[in-house]
């Protein structure tokens, strides 16, 4: 609740700290920000999956946080999935793949992100909207009734990020600000 209530806090302030400027662009402590912004939803993301594909979490928990997951997104945008037991990569819209994600037929699963950095830096498009992208590992860990691991696999994930400025009516005034949304999350390699 603490870290919600935080990032809630860290959106208000970009809101207020970064106006849009009329030469559209980002300037390094506006960067610094979005960058920030664009990690802190990565793992927000990280957090959701954790909780929606726990066997522990309630159908109505998992199902709210599946909303608030999807808010994260770019509307169309696709989710990666792999196997080691099939060598095709499967995509997934992202309402779909957390869906997938709670059904998974395993009696508890352990999923861990780590290692979230930036592979490239923020590059302006001709429509003004900024586009990056942060790459993940995954260690994914499924187990049956007993506890015992039947399946394992690290994944390393590319997260496409958009910059996009947009602007908000607060108390009566028109403010810009750069808003981050995630893209696609394409499987870039599965191992063991």
């Amino acid at each position: 609740m603490k870290n919600l209530i935080y990032s809630i806090l860290f959106v208000l302030g970009i809101f207020m700290v970064l106006p849009v400027s009329a030469q559209d662009n980002l300037s390094p402590d506006r960067k610094q920000a979005v960058d920030s912004l664009a990690l802190e939803k990565v793992r927000d993301l990280s957090k959701y999956i954790t909780i929606i594909g726990s066997k522990g979490t309630p159908w109505s928990e998992a199902n709210r946080v599946i909303d608030r997951a999807e808010e994260l997104f770019m509307q169309g945008s696709e989710i990666g999935v792999s196997s080691l037991l099939r060598p095709k990569i499967a995509y997934y819209g992202v309402r779909q793949y957390f869906e997938r994600l709670m059904r998974l037929n395993y009696n508890k699963v352990e999923i861990e992100w780590y290692k979230i950095d930036y592979v490239s830096d923020l590059q302006r498009q001709p429509d003004g909207t900024f586009v990056g992208v942060i790459t993940v590992f995954q260690k994914f860990k499924g187990y049956d009734k007993e506890g015992r691991l039947i399946y394992q696999d690290t994944t390393k994930k590319d997260i496409t990020v958009y910059v996009k400025r947009k602007e908000t009516q607060i108390g009566g005034r028109l403010i810009g600000f750069w808003d981050v949304l995630l893209g696609d999350i394409r499987v870039k390699e599965t191992s063991k």
